[in-house]
């Protein structure tokens, strides 16, 4: 059954595992551990927290709070391992700044509060040139409460093909639009990343992309081989859009159907989600740093059954910088005698 979105501004999250505890991992080496939810259920542990329950487990925590309403959150700085030269940690202040150095020397500057939260998401060349991908130090005076942003559902004045695209059916053109496409309606204001993780309707502000061609084992997020080429297309179409604007951000969200419990497709959806993102940066190159993920379990569902189905066993993919930047994002000029990307 398809849940109603939460009435009460959601908490805020436990803070992620440490920075610290990354290490480097060589270039092409495979991720390392279990890819099945049955390995991790003996692993979790419940706490109450101010009203909340708070599960832990391996790589995630899931956070319950009194309305009902469950979030999953996950360490993002893991993805960024796959081929690091190095990895530097660094205190100033009441900053943590975990640097990945890549063997180009290019480094992704992640800069987190006391409290774990992300403040910004900084990408530094050889050169020392430096570009802001995430800024989410900046609190909008208009922001209200945790989180969560009630906004109405936005008038889609668009084919809605074009709105919710179907991987499957689309050709790559059509795929690439979509990445760079503007809001739907106008945006009011900046959204912080967590204000748009946990928003549905600020979300459905921007176009998307569902890919549910993938077939997932049950209880799995492993990307067998043989599914790994669907994502090829949705690669070229990230890849093109970061190439035009460095900046971009992108959402990779994770659903599932309703059998399961809440806590193991919330688990499960959030893996996937990574797992997706993972693959789009080892074998389609990617940058990781231009993508963010988060898994919604079974919360949106896109048929409405609670059996199950492959329709809501799907990833969707979302591009959120005119969310980060209150619609005001633009293109960077290319460089003199740059023909545009192709």
């Amino acid at each position: 059954m398809r849940r109603a979105p939460p009435t009460v501004a959601a908490p805020l999250p436990a803070p992620p595992p440490p920075a610290q505890a990354l290490t480097p991992v060589a270039p092409g080496a495979a991720p390392q551990g279990p890819q099945r939810l049955d390995d991790f259920r003996s692993a979790r542990r419940e706490t109450q927290e101010g009203g909340r329950t708070v599960i832990t487990e391996p790589g995630r925590i899931i956070v319950r709070d009194p309305s009902g309403q469950s979030f999953v959150r996950h360490n993002e700085l893991e993805r960024f391992r796959y081929g690091a030269r190095d990895i530097q940690t660094q205190q100033v202040g009441g900053e943590t700044r975990t640097i990945v150095v890549r063997p180009d020397g290019t480094r992704i500057i992640t800069v987190t509060g006391r409290d774990g939260q992300l403040l910004r998401r900084i990408r530094r060349d050889e050169r020392g040139r430096e570009i802001i991908i995430i800024d989410n130090s900046y609190r909008d005076p208009r922001a209200v409460g945790g989180f969560y942003v009630d906004l109405p559902p936005p008038v889609i004045r668009i084919p809605y093909n074009r709105y919710i695209v179907e991987a499957d059916d689309a050709p790559p053109d059509v795929i690439y639009e979509t990445m760079l496409a503007p809001p739907v309606e106008r945006v009011a204001r900046r959204y912080s990343l967590d204000e748009i993780r946990y928003s549905p309707s600020v979300r459905q502000l921007m176009p998307s992309v569902d890919v549910n061609s993938i077939n997932f084992e049950s209880g799995s997020w492993e990307i067998p081989p043989d599914q790994a080429a669907k994502l090829q297309v949705i690669a070229d179409g990230l890849n093109r859009a970061i190439q035009r604007n460095p900046r971009e951000v992108f959402l990779i969200e994770g659903h599932t159907d309703a059998v399961g419990s809440d806590v193991d497709n919330l688990s499960l959806s959030d893996r996937r989600a990574e797992s997706t993102a993972t693959l789009l940066t080892q074998q389609f190159g990617v940058p990781a740093e231009n993508l963010t993920s988060q898994g919604y379990g079974e919360q949106y569902l896109k048929e409405q059954t609670d059996g199950p189905s492959r329709i809501n066993r799907r990833v969707t993919i979302r591009r959120i910088t005119p969310l980060l930047n209150g619609g005001t994002a633009s293109l960077p000029p290319p460089p003199p005698g740059t023909a545009p990307p192709r």
